[in-house]
């Protein structure tokens, strides 16, 4: 599979198109907006939240709750574009417009794409570079990691992403019985997070950081249960999963950092606090004792649980702006303040979930891809059944 997505964050509308998508799957609107709305949640979010209320389209490849095969068309439409289009708009300004358009941005801010992004494509106007860098492009990847998760399910593939840090507040992970527990208890909390005491915590770090014109960061987790032994590849370093699964979760905005299981943590330890012994029986096949792997070896998935952890950095944009210096006159000012989140983290984990969702449903596809899921349910049956008797 592949998806392309483009829009801008006040222009009319964000588009995803996706290829690749078997046909005779189920798939409607609710499917995808319940995730949608999940990405809009999280306390420490903007008043832009407020404005937009977010729905997708399914303009093509779907027909009657149904895919067909052909490319998918997801839209979801930017409420804000009313007040923005005649800054947004595709049509050429007259001179006289130009001169009163009052919105041309000459000043970069630290921890943005503006000023290389100007650089790079030669913009005197930087919105041309914030507008398409917003996360706001991130509404659609959860749409398209939401079409992953309909795929996923068919085969009892459960994932979650939920919140495991904030600035320094840590939550106290505890066991819990399924993927489908860990999202019942995380989606009940404002911040994402299992943990009751740490939640109020992490509450009071964004209020803390909201009053100080400041924006802070964290780490999410996200866990896939019942995924298939052999998804990914030894054979070619672009095909394994878990590079391609960093790849995926570092794409996301703000994102810094990416763990794989004990990730940095298996760097300080002895070889046998980190692999995981192999052990047999006839009802599951070979499976491992732990998973500090986090579900891999060898770039393939091992039948355990995907582990991932990505580091959000604080949003760059601060009520107490840092300096910076204007691409016209070449004076220093105070960076200027679009409308922005104090904290993100919470809404960054519904994200993460649907990068890792892609990855997950793209090499199973590879795997066990056929035409029409009634062929690839017949692949992952007979696969599994070897790979159980192995």
């Amino acid at each position: 599979m592949r998806f392309l997505t483009a829009g801008e964050s006040h222009g009319p509308e964000l588009t995803a198109i996706i290829e690749g998508v078997p046909s005779q799957l189920p798939l409607t609107v609710e499917d995808i907006n319940e995730h949608l709305a999940r990405r809009q949640k999280g306390y420490g979010r903007g008043r832009r939240m407020q404005i937009e209320k977010d729905q997708v389209r399914i303009t093509s490849g779907v027909r009657h709750g149904k895919t067909t095969g052909a490319p998918i068309t997801l839209h979801v439409e930017n409420k804000d574009w009313t007040h923005w289009t005649k800054i947004m708009g595709a049509e050429p300004l007259t001179e006289e417009e130009e001169q009163d358009m009052k919105r041309k941005i000459t000043r970069p801010r630290p921890g943005h794409a503006d000023l290389n992004g100007a650089i790079k494509y030669r913009h005197r106007d930087m919105r041309n570079v914030l507008e398409r860098s917003s996360a706001r492009e991130t509404t659609v990847r959860v749409a398209v990691g939401a079409v992953a998760q309909v795929i996923l399910k068919q085969f009892n593939i459960d994932i979650c992403g939920h919140v495991l840090e904030i600035g320094d507040v840590v939550s106290n992970q505890k066991d819990l019985d399924s993927v489908q527990e860990l999202k019942e208890i995380s989606e009940a909390s404002e911040v994402r997070c299992i943990d009751p005491e740490a939640s109020e915590r992490m509450k009071q770090a964004i209020d803390d950081a909201k009053q100080n014109g400041d924006s802070i960061g964290g780490i999410v987790e996200v866990v896939a249960n019942n995924v298939p032994i052999g998804l990914g590849s030894f054979v070619h370093y672009d095909r394994k999963l878990d590079g391609k699964i960093a790849q995926g979760v570092l794409s996301i905005n703000a994102f810094k950092g990416v763990e794989i299981g004990l990730g940095f943590e298996a760097a300080r330890l002895k070889g046998s606090q980190v692999h995981d012994e192999i052990a047999h029986d006839e009802e599951r096949g070979f499976f491992r004792k732990s998973n500090r792997l986090g579900g891999f070896e060898g770039g393939m998935t091992n039948g355990m649980p995907v582990v991932v952890h990505g580091a959000m950095k604080p949003i760059p944009t601060l009520y107490k702006p840092l300096q910076s210096v204007d691409i016209d006159t070449k004076e220093a000012f105070s960076a200027s303040i679009e409308r922005s989140d104090s904290c993100a983290v919470p809404a960054a984990a519904v994200v993460c979930e649907a990068a890792v969702a892609w990855e997950l449903a793209d090499a199973f596809l590879d795997k066990f891809g056929s035409d029409t899921m009634d062929d690839i349910k017949k692949h992952y049956d007979a696969y599994m059944k070897e790979a159980r008797e192995f």
